[in-house]
């Protein structure tokens, strides 16, 4: 159930103020009465929430006598508090990961093989974007066939996003297609193609008929492979990732005389 506390206040403040909109403006004497906050306690407590601005007090009466703001006000005053806390720990931690950014160095790239593999449609779409988004030289994407795991029209903003980011930082990025596939394409994807990557000489989309399989290649040394289900062709039944650079070489191979043959992208 949700409570004033969720959004920052104690048990005395909470108390205090749900008595306050009960007896209007009042002492702090009959505050401690009707809140059951103890008397030692309750100057404290009524500073800290007028700290808040969710009462006022008037000072001119003796004793002093206090009123809450209305609900309305003291609820939208206590969410900018919790807003401005956020924001405030956010930039924290973006300082943080800043340092950490330029102190934290990767290991140099590893000869000896090793894979990773994800099955589902949630895990083989989240290691896709993680490989695309570690890219520093280049990605090459090869695309065969749609899938029905990966629906395009939900998927397709958030992969031309990473390319994008890829673009951003300086990799190179090849795509290759079948007509079919481009056709599936959401209109959302492709005007963000027209808008921001077609003029740009770091990407580059090529299309051919001459396509059997579906794959990543990231920096020479990594394919990110699409395996079909075995029992119902065409769709998806898991992601591998393999760091093999001799392997990534013969890919790249296979790959490079299909796209000088292929035809640029008429979006």
């Amino acid at each position: 159930m949700a409570s004033l506390k969720d959004l920052g206040l104690s048990e005395y403040e909470t108390r205090v103020y749900r008595a306050l909109l009960h007896t209007g403006p009042t002492t702090a004497k009959e505050l401690s009465r009707t809140s059951e906050v103890p008397m030692g306690r309750i100057y404290d407590v009524l500073n800290s929430i007028e700290r808040h601005s969710l009462i006022r007090s008037q000072t001119a009466s003796r004793p002093k006598k206090y009123v809450a703001v209305e609900p309305e006000t003291a609820l939208k005053r206590l969410l900018e508090d919790k807003r401005r806390e956020a924001e405030e720990t956010i930039g924290r931690y973006e300082e943080i990961v800043e340092t950490l950014s330029g102190e934290l160095e990767s290991a140099e790239p590893v000869e000896e093989q090793f894979w990773t593999a994800a099955v589902g449609d949630g895990e083989t779409l989240e290691l896709l974007l993680e490989r695309l988004a570690a890219a520093d030289e280049s990605i090459v994407m090869v695309v065969a066939n749609r899938s029905p795991q990966f629906d395009f029209g939900e998927i397709g903003d958030v992969v031309t996003e990473r390319l994008e980011d890829a673009v951003d930082r300086g990799v190179d990025v090849s795509v290759l297609m079948t007509p079919e596939v481009v056709e599936s394409l959401p209109e959302s994807v492709g005007e963000r193609y027209r808008s921001r990557l077609s003029n740009d000489p770091s990407f580059s989309v090529r299309t051919t008929e001459n396509l059997d399989g579906t794959f990543n290649l990231v920096d020479h040394i990594e394919v990110v492979l699409q395996v079909s289900n075995p029992l119902r062709p065409g769709e998806v039944f898991a992601v591998i990732d393999l760091k093999d650079p001799a392997f990534a070489t013969e890919v790249h191979e296979e790959f490079a005389p299909r796209w000088e043959e292929a035809n640029p992208l008429s979006f």
